[in-house]
């Protein structure tokens, strides 16, 4: 959901296609080292590094759990601004020459782009690298790598290509989790058939509306296309009319333009907030019985129901495989810290977001996933979590948000051409027609 541009030595900058399994195991894997903080606890220094970034309710609780002993420690205070409208405010600030001192990047594009600007600062000065290099798998740090520098840190990460949904809700019911995507299409059409809903969708998100339905057709293509033609798609070395993306617009249109498939009908999946969607799960009678969405969503549904339980009230399972020939793969992503002002309190604050106790704070808290190696799975706060991890381990193929390496333009036009199209089904050529004469102007920058 990340709005960048990058050009071709942007894509080779950030080593994209070193996030196979590798960038799997490093999620959750290697969990045996005795920890060690990666710098000299913090000095002193008092003053305010201003941060910017996306997140709100649950999730800025918890990054503010996660800094809150480098406040402690420093003496410094992090003054966070959170927008969904990330990469408007964040051009904005940097073109008029007020830039945040460290900001929250969702995916490795926009890093190689500010980079190559000159925009952000490399972090050698600010970080022990060959200590990073202990607790990070060298694909993470690649992908903040730019013309041989890091420039930035993934401080977590999230699993995406997951359907939720109510155990209780599902026994009650008499439905078992789906297997295969026909079975889940069945699924869909039994819930419907008995008079009841079967899908909680929300594409509403401020400035970023629609970007859930990008995950959708993500994942639709990583098991219809495949790993290969996925990563043509993002660089744009096929059309957006080719017959594989045509074909995943056309999966997800199947679910998610039907009225009679969506609570709400099809108004309801563009005015409901992504974040709120899923709650008409737990009401009584349920209001609909399953929701896609990535790791994070466990943070919002517990915030909306504190008294649920993980596994027995809440549970989630895996994308379904669609092409039984396409190997099993998942969608990955990550949140990136980038230092735009190289001061005392950016480099303090960076060294303490890089360490296994900072990102431990936040994977205590649920709804994210450490990239750094050296926090322990005992560390996740149940057993949904430990089995995000799970799954990622046993993906034969692993690929990140690949929008989020999309140009600006591209992706702009991507998430209006969802929305566009869940209204009307029918547009669908004229969309792809104008995502594609927009990706070959924008690919030439």
């Amino acid at each position: 959901m990340l709005r960048v541009r990058r050009n071709d030595a942007g894509v080779g900058a950030v080593a994209w296609l070193v996030i196979v399994a590798l960038v799997v195991v490093v999620v959750v894997g290697a969990v045996y080292y005795v920890r060690r903080p990666v710098a000299q606890a913090p000095q002193q220094l008092d003053g305010t590094v201003a941060v910017l970034g996306v997140w709100g309710g649950g999730e800025l609780d918890s990054f503010l759990a996660m800094v809150k002993p480098f406040e402690d420690a420093t003496g410094v205070k992090v003054a966070f601004e959170g927008t969904r409208d990330l990469n408007a405010v964040l051009t904005t600030r940097v073109q008029g020459g007020n830039p945040p001192d460290v900001a929250m990047l969702p995916g490795p594009g926009q890093v190689a782009e500010f980079a190559q600007q000159g925009r952000i600062q490399p972090l050698d000065g600010a970080l022990d690298l060959s200590a990073m290099q202990e607790q990070y798998a060298q694909s993470w740090i690649d992908l903040a790598t730019v013309d041989g520098k890091v420039y930035g840190v993934f401080i977590k990460a999230a699993l995406k290509g997951l359907i939720w949904y109510n155990p209780k809700a599902f026994a009650a019911a008499g439905y078992q989790v789906p297997e295969t995507w026909d079975a889940l299409l069945q699924l869909t059409e039994r819930i419907a058939a008995e008079g009841k809903t079967p899908w909680c969708i929300g594409l509403e998100s401020g400035a970023a509306s629609g970007w859930p339905a990008t995950d959708w057709i993500e994942d639709i293509m990583l098991r219809t296309a495949g790993a290969q033609t996925y990563d043509q798609w993002y660089r744009h070395e096929i059309a957006w009319n080719d017959p594989a993306v045509k074909r995943a617009w056309e999966l997800f249109g199947s679910v998610a333009a039907d009225s009679k498939f969506v609570r709400g009908g099809v108004q309801g999946v563009l005015a409901t907030n992504f974040g709120d969607s899923p709650s008409p799960m737990f009401t009584d009678p349920p209001g609909c019985y399953l929701h896609h969405q990535a790791t994070f969503i466990q943070d919002f549904i517990q915030k909306a129901y504190p008294n649920l339980r993980p596994v027995e009230d809440f549970n989630f399972f895996a994308f379904p495989p669609i092409d039984p020939n396409v190997p099993k793969a998942v969608e990955v992503g990550g949140d990136i810290a980038v230092m735009f002002k190289d001061t005392p309190q950016s480099r303090a604050l960076m060294k303490h977001l890089t360490t296994p106790e900072a990102q431990a704070i936040w994977v205590k808290r649920g709804g994210a996933l450490s990239p750094n190696r050296k926090v322990s799975l005992d560390d996740y706060p149940d057993p949904l979590s430990r089995r995000a991890a799970e799954i990622l381990t046993s993906a034969d193929i692993a690929r990140f948000d690949a929008s989020d390496l999309m140009p600006e333009a591209v992706n702009n036009t991507f998430w209006k051409g969802t929305l566009d199209y869940v209204q009307n089904p029918a547009r669908l050529d004229a969309i792809l027609a104008n995502l594609e004469q927009v990706a070959q102007e924008a690919y030439k920058k």
